[in-house]
C-alpha cells in the first residue's frame, strides 16, 4: 500500500490499475448493496433490454475508482471528501477495467487534492469520466 502526503502530491502524478469485472463480484456487490436489479443479475430479464446481456452496478466500477485513491493514490490515510461521475458505456460481466486516477489540482491552503477519476474497458474504450476531492493523509 502507499501513501502521499500533500507535499509529496504534484500535479500530473498518475496511478492506474486493472480490475476484473465478473458476475461473482457482481454478485457480491448486490448483496452488499442490496440494489438486486435485475439487469445486473437476471440474464433472461437483461437479453430483453437494450444492452442485451448483463451488466455490471456502475457503481461497482466506481468503487474500483475508491480502491485506487484508497491504496495508491494518495492512498493510506486518505479521506474521500467528493466524488463526481459519468457513466459514459455499460460495463459487462467479462470486461477488465483499467482506472486511472491523476492529480489534476493541488489546493495548498485547504490541504486538498483534486484528481480525474477515469476508467476504461478492455478495447480502450471510456466507461466513466470523473473527478473527485480529497484530503491526504497529514505530513
Amino acid at each position: 500500500m502507499k501513501s502521499f502526503s500533500m507535499r509529496e502530491l504534484y500535479v500530473g502524478q498518475k496511478a492506474e490499475k486493472e480490475f476484473p469485472v465478473t458476475a461473482e463480484t457482481g454478485a457480491a456487490f448486490a448483496e452488499v448493496s442490496h440494489d438486486k436489479n435485475p439487469l445486473h443479475l437476471d440474464e433472461a430479464y437483461a437479453q430483453q433490454t437494450a444492452f442485451g446481456r448483463r451488466i455490471a452496478h456502475g457503481m461497482l466500477a466506481g468503487s474500483y475508482i475508491s480502491a485506487l485513491i484508497g491504496m495508491e493514490l494518495p492512498g493510506e490515510g486518505a479521506v474521500y471528501m467528493k466524488q463526481e461521475l459519468t457513466f459514459l458505456r455499460p460495463v459487462y460481466y467479462g470486461d477488465t477495467i483499467r482506472v486511472e486516477v491523476t492529480v489534476e489540482e493541488l489546493q495548498q491552503e485547504k490541504k486538498r487534492a483534486v484528481l480525474s477519476t477515469n476508467c476504461y474497458n478492455q478495447e480502450g474504450k471510456q466507461v466513466i469520466a470523473g473527478s473527485a476531492l480529497v484530503k491526504p493523509k497529514e505530513d
